[in-house]
């Protein structure tokens, strides 16, 4: 079998006196797709934040590629190859639309390299190419989560953490954004998507997990927790 290239084991992380993140243990192949779903509050986000270290964990630890990453500054892990496209878009709004990209390929040293990912994230979302100079603030919200998903994918990840990408999206902009995260794992990029849209995102997964007030209480193949009873009563609206 194939190593892990994600290993989260018995993982706990909060915000003062909360504690968000209960001993999560997850893990997730080279090139896999693994949706993380569950209601508002289960600690998805934090989850998300806790492997990239913008939250501290309180316990348990994260691997990535065998080595513990684990109290590493964020940076760092974003050096190793993990990237990460927020919650809420978190795009620079006073910054042109090619700045934001830019950005995205801080690790990078050769600005040829920027340059051709750049390009590269334009092909996925022609429309940011026509948008350059724009300032980010001023695109739609379905523009600025391309831009944001675009900037991460500058940073060249092995391994791409997704919170929330449809929320507040007009279908239209919702299907592209999802044909552009199926397509990652035919580039080699392992997956881990928060997903408010369970149905959409338990289709596009190999596997999954379901939180609940901190802690993985359901674990299976995207098609087993699609047709499992308690997932499509609870995520699916099926009940």
């Amino acid at each position: 079998m194939t190593a892990p290239m994600l290993e989260v084991d018995r993982l706990s992380a909060g915000y003062g006196p909360i504690r968000a993140l209960d001993g999560v243990s997850l893990e997730v192949a080279p090139g896999e797709l693994v949706a993380i779903i569950g209601a508002n509050g289960a600690g998805k986000t934090t989850l998300l934040m806790a492997i990239s270290g913008i939250v501290p964990s309180r316990g348990g630890e994260v691997r990535f590629e065998g080595r513990r990453i684990t109290g590493l500054p964020p940076h760092e892990i974003v050096r190793l190859g993990v990237g990460h496209s927020p919650e809420g878009r978190r795009i620079f709004p006073r910054l042109s639309v090619r700045e934001n990209l830019e950005l995205g390929g801080f690790t990078q040293s050769d600005r040829a390299t920027v340059r051709r990912d750049i390009e590269e994230a334009c092909d996925l979302f022609p429309v940011l190419g026509g948008r350059m100079s724009q300032l980010g603030g001023t695109l739609s919200g379905g523009e600025q989560q391309m831009l944001a998903v675009a900037r991460a994918l500058v940073g060249r990840p092995k391994l791409l953490l997704l919170d929330e990408p449809s929320l507040g999206l007009a279908p239209l902009i919702v299907a592209k954004i999802f044909d552009v995260i199926a397509g990652l794992s035919a580039r080699g990029i392992a997956v881990v998507l928060v997903e408010q849209n369970a149905r959409a995102a338990l289709r596009l997964a190999s596997r999954g997990y379901v939180l609940e007030t901190g802690r993985v209480t359901l674990a299976g193949s995207g098609k087993d927790l699609a047709g499992d009873r308690r997932v499509r009563d609870a995520y699916l609206g099926e009940g």
